[in-house]
């Protein structure tokens, strides 16, 4: 039953897969077309008549139907699950570790220190300091001026005016200025420095060293008797033989030498310093001029504004793609488009209108004005602080180390192999008896004798006595001093007629030219010279002594922990739904389809006719 459904569909499909044609059949209407309609165009078109009639043909149409199914979705179950889970928790140990630690022994020593003091040098100098005085210029400049309805008439005024200038007065003074300078006093001072000297001191031992000796005994014999012969064979050999021997290390310590420096140190001061500048002053007048404005008026024009609307459009393409029995197939499509519209509004406007006014400006003239003025102005002064410094001095001690040593000595033995012989005549046979003596061995010992000695040391100390003095400073004093002067000034006084002109404005512009001058400073300068001391200085040697220890040392163990939680589980349970379903349903109509006979078998007409409408 599937199968036929499906090929009952798939029949449906092909024969609605046909798009429209045109197909005309001798004046026929307009139908879906075929392609084998076109040839039969053709061949009514070559015939002068034809004659006209029906065809009947079936076709599949489908149908779409509702139909109400079941289907097994899968639902998501959430569900609490108790668990077991191990966790780990650290525990702390403690076990016992040996360890080494240098134990310091401090032993006290005297070494002669050189030093290096920075002593003080004051000079004085004298330089020249540039500095900048603003300089006023005056300058006059004209412009064109441009006016519409008034002119000017100017007329000219003079009126004396008083100022005031402030002239410098300079005025020298002298001052006392104590001072205290550091003299130094040199002592000389002895002390007795004890001293410990290793001398060494030679002993002469003897020793007993027994050794064997081989003296031959000779035997006369007259007979053919056997006899033996003692042949000496030499052996050497070696043995080990200890001694001491003492091997200088040589150990580097360090110590902290304290020492003094002169350090400068700078202090900024102030002092008042009077001054002249020109301060501007400006006044105000006023003076018409036309101008023109342009006046806002309210306006309304129309506008086009473009816009638009989406619309919905269905397209129906034919695919030549898997075509099946001669028919294509139709694929119809949705998309969206954008219809454009223009609307028209009335939109309201400003239109600017010019217009001319006369109105009164107001003007600026500046005038400078002297102000007499007072600055700080900040110097620095060299001051000597003494400052004790402590610097690392490194220096080497010798100690001697005694080492036992093993030495190979290689000596030679003597030992008499026993040979048997015969003679037929008279001989003599030696026989070697052994005879044991001792002879005495003298050999030198070195041992090192500690001996106090005692020595005299003389030094220098350097005292520094504060002495006061006085000495005579120099300054000057500037005094400003008023003075009063007049001057004439010229001014004009403007009149305006009504008349169309141009003026020429000349008006004063003060400018500010910067102008360079020196004055003479006297200053003074610490120069810090090098001095070269030597004194004794008694330090401490630390040796380190190695020491074992034992101390309790934590460390941590994870410890396994089990325990139980509860987790939640999802879990897919199959659930049956009921939906509604369409579906197309293919179903057979039949169709009427025009056909052209031409008039060159128009003999055959009537069985044309009788077979269609079999068919």
């Amino acid at each position: 039953m599937c199968e036929a459904r499906t090929k009952l569909f798939f029949l449906g499909v092909v024969v609605l897969a046909c798009g429209t044609a045109n197909a005309s059949y001798c004046g026929a209407i307009h139908f879906g077309a075929v392609q084998a309609c076109k040839a039969a165009g053709s061949v009514c078109e070559s015939a002068t008549t034809c004659l006209k009639t029906c065809k009947q043909k079936k076709r599949v149409v489908l149908v779409p139907q509702l139909q109400t199914v079941q289907k097994t979705v899968l639902e998501r179950v959430v569900e609490p699950k108790l668990i077991t889970a191990t966790r780990y928790v650290p525990q702390t140990h403690y076990r016992d570790e040996v360890y080494s630690v240098s134990k310091p022994v401090w032993e006290t020593r005297t070494q002669q220190v050189p030093y290096t003091v920075m002593r003080p040098v004051w000079e004085r100098r004298v330089k020249q300091v540039p500095y900048t005085v603003m300089k006023p210029v005056w300058e006059t400049h004209t412009k064109q001026v441009p006016y519409t309805v008034m002119r000017p008439v100017w007329e000219t005024h003079t009126k004396q005016v008083p100022y005031t200038v402030m002239r410098p007065v300079w005025e020298t003074h002298t001052k006392q200025v104590p001072y205290t300078v550091m003299r130094p006093v040199w002592e000389t001072h002895t002390k007795q420095v004890p001293y410990t000297v290793m001398r060494p001191v030679w002993e002469t031992r003897t020793k007993q060293v027994p050794y064997t000796v081989m003296t031959p005994v000779w035997e006369t014999h007259t007979q053919e008797i056997p006899y033996t012969v003692m042949k000496p064979v030499w052996e050497t050999r070696s043995k080990q033989v200890p001694y001491t021997v003492h091997r200088r290390v040589w150990e580097t310590h360090t110590k902290q030498v304290p020492y003094t420096i002169a350090r400068p140190v700078w202090e900024t001061r102030t002092k008042d310093v009077h001054y002249t500048v020109m301060k501007p002053v400006y006044e105000t007048f006023e003076k018409e001029i036309c101008r023109t404005v342009l006046r806002p008026v309210k306006c309304t024009k129309t506008v086009q504004i473009c816009g638009g609307r989406w619309e919905t459009r269905t397209t129906i393409k034919e695919s030549c793609c898997g075509k099946k029995h001669g028919a294509a197939q139709r694929i119809m499509s949705q998309q969206r488009v954008w219809v454009p519209e223009v609307i028209e509004k009335q939109v309201e406007c400003i239109r600017y209108v010019p217009e001319t006014q006369t109105i009164r400006v107001p003007y600026t003239v500046r005038r400078m004005v002297p102000e007499h003025r007072v600055k700080t102005v900040a110097y620095q002064v060299c001051r000597m602080v003494y400052e004790t410094r402590v610097k690392n001095h490194t220096y080497q001690v010798s100690r001697l180390v005694p080492e036992q040593h093993v030495k190979t000595v290689t000596y030679q033995v003597c030992r008499m192999v026993p040979e048997q012989r015969v003679r037929i005549h008279t001989y003599q046979v030696c026989r070697m008896v052994p005879e044991h003596r001792v002879k005495t061995v003298a050999y030198r010992v070195c041992r090192m004798v500690p001996e106090q000695r005692i020595k005299t040391h003389t030094y220098q100390v350097c005292r520094m006595i504060p002495e006061q003095r006085v000495k005579s400073v120099s300054y000057q004093v500037q005094r400003m001093v008023p003075e009063q002067h007049v001057k004439t000034l010229t001014y004009q006084v403007c009149r305006m007629v009504p008349e169309q002109r141009v003026k020429t404005h000349t008006y004063q512009v003060c400018r500010m030219v910067p102008e360079q001058r020196l004055k003479t400073l006297t200053y003074q300068v610490c120069r810090m010279v090098p001095e070269q001391r030597v004194k004794m200085l008694t330090y401490q040697v630390c040796r380190m002594v190695q020491e074992q220890r034992v101390r309790r040392v934590p460390y941590t163990v994870m410890v396994p922990f089990e325990y139980t939680k509860t987790v939640l589980c999802t879990r897919l349970v199959p659930k049956t739904v009921t939906c509604t379903v369409t579906r197309h349903v293919p179903r057979l109509v039949n169709e009427c389809v025009p056909t052209c006979i031409p008039m060159a078998s128009c003999g055959k007409v009537s069985a044309l006719v009788t077979q269609s409408g079999k068919g």
